[in-house]
């Protein structure tokens, strides 16, 4: 899929030669920051999202082999991200822009969407949801660009509103790949032998798409470590088939809490039905303001994950029906691709043209907020990733020199706060009528 003229070339960027404006948001990992190249000259100088990581906790687990069986570390899951990133060719996923690497930090820049994330636009609503109508845009966006990852061969495992964000366009974009995984071929012994079953169904013949590959994770540009040279993934064959019927399971512990599939919890193996199984937390999220699963501790969760059906108060629509079998915990129960897009909810809609839909429900203001922007000083990168992301060495001071650190990094977490909570969302939400085109575009 990169290999030549569709491989871009991707910059490698100095942190001197960036202007960091503001702290947009911390994620498990990592840092990400608003930030321009540093050209005072230039006329088309963009803004980008930047995401540092500390150089420091990658090197402290680059030669373990994480909770997940799938022997995924932290360095690797960083090569793969990028890979990934490099790879996208798509609208509603994001393009790597450059990436950065020093003594203390390791990171990349990706397009900025100043109309933040999904969760934030959710909760500035009145009653901290969405209508059918507007679900029914952002759904749609969703599925497409999950169909295109699972044709690349690539099951996300992490979608969340926090995760989806909002172009200047009002399109969405998906972000944060480190969690995702690229799922190996089956075997042709194996195929044959699952097609031999009786319980095999015989689907109508579609066109084959061709056959895309990743490039070696050799040419990951991190500057960790050159030393790993794996082999490129293997292409995955006719995507048009049963999502996992070409591919193995993975039997990672990944996800994030109240969007995991039950499978995952099982530890049974997992393929693309796990983000099948996250749409419907992200719809339910949508609809009612809150998932369906939370208990009062993990443990509670995912007992809930895998004992409870979802409650989908209010009289029977086509949503809460997509939204129940979307959820359904037998992966292979679960409504897949093809029955998703034929689902009534989605009646009238033109899969062919979601994405180029001229208004959206949110068109966010361009440019950054003035929150992101009001920078009263200049940010050290490295200081502030470290001061967030602190490693166990760095707190071995006394007392008071803890106590110290604690408040600097308190400080840390209010410049983020502030930057997270700007911004005018009621009153940028266009509220639709009855003859808006993204009703059934």
């Amino acid at each position: 899929m990169c290999e030549g003229e569709n491989r871009r070339d991707v910059p490698s960027l100095e942190l001197s030669g960036l202007k960091i404006i503001s702290a947009l948001g911390r994620g498990a990992k990592g840092v990400v920051f608003l930030a321009q190249i540093n050209d005072d000259q230039s006329s088309d100088n963009e803004f980008f999202a930047l995401k540092a990581i500390s150089r420091a906790s990658i090197e402290k687990t680059k030669n373990e082999v994480g909770s997940d069986s799938d022997g995924i570390n932290e360095y690797k899951r960083i090569c793969f991200e990028q890979e990934v990133l490099r790879c996208f060719d798509h609208p509603l996923l994001p393009k790597l822009r450059g990436v950065v690497a020093t003594d203390q930090i390791v990171g990349y820049a990706i397009d900025y969407c100043p109309g933040r994330d999904l969760n934030s636009l959710r909760k500035k609503q009145t009653e901290k949801m969405f209508s059918d109508d507007v679900i029914r845009f952002y759904a749609a966006e969703l599925v497409v660009a999950l169909e295109y990852l699972h044709g690349l061969g690539i099951v996300y495992r992490d979608l969340k509103p926090e995760n989806v964000m909002v172009q200047e366009s009002g399109h969405l974009m998906l972000v944060d790949f480190d969690l995702s995984t690229k799922l190996s071929e089956k075997s042709p012994q194996t195929i044959s032998i699952t097609k031999s079953t009786p319980s095999s169904v015989q689907l109508k013949k579609t066109k084959k798409k061709k056959a895309r590959i990743f490039p070696s994770m050799f040419f990951c540009n991190s500057g960790i470590s050159p030393e790993y040279s794996g082999s490129p993934p293997e292409p995955v064959v006719d995507v048009a088939s049963p999502e996992s019927d070409s591919v193995e399971k993975s039997n990672s512990f990944v996800g994030t809490e109240e969007y995991v599939a039950p499978e995952i919890i099982s530890g049974h193996g997992h393929d693309f039905s796990v983000d099948w199984w996250c749409l419907g937390v992200v719809l339910y999220e949508m609809l009612y303001g809150a998932t369906p699963f939370r208990g009062s501790n993990r443990k509670e969760t995912f007992y809930r994950v895998l004992t409870k059906a979802p409650e989908l108060v209010g009289e029977p629509t086509p949503l809460r029906d997509l939204i129940g079998k979307l959820l359904e915990k037998d992966p292979k129960q679960r409504i897949q691709l093809e029955g998703i897009k034929g689902h009534g909810f989605f009646r009238g809609v033109d899969w062919g043209t979601v994405v180029e839909i001229t208004r959206p429900p949110y068109i966010p203001p361009v440019g950054p907020e003035e929150e992101e922007l009001r920078g009263e000083e200049r940010i050290d990168v490295e200081a502030f990733v470290r001061g967030v992301f602190k490693i166990a060495k760095e707190e071995s001071g006394n007392g008071e020199e803890s106590e110290s650190k604690r408040n600097q990094q308190d400080e840390r977490e209010k410049k983020i706060s502030s930057c997270n909570n700007g911004g005018v969302w009621v009153e940028g939400l266009y509220q639709p009528s009855g003859t808006d085109n993204f009703l059934v575009f």
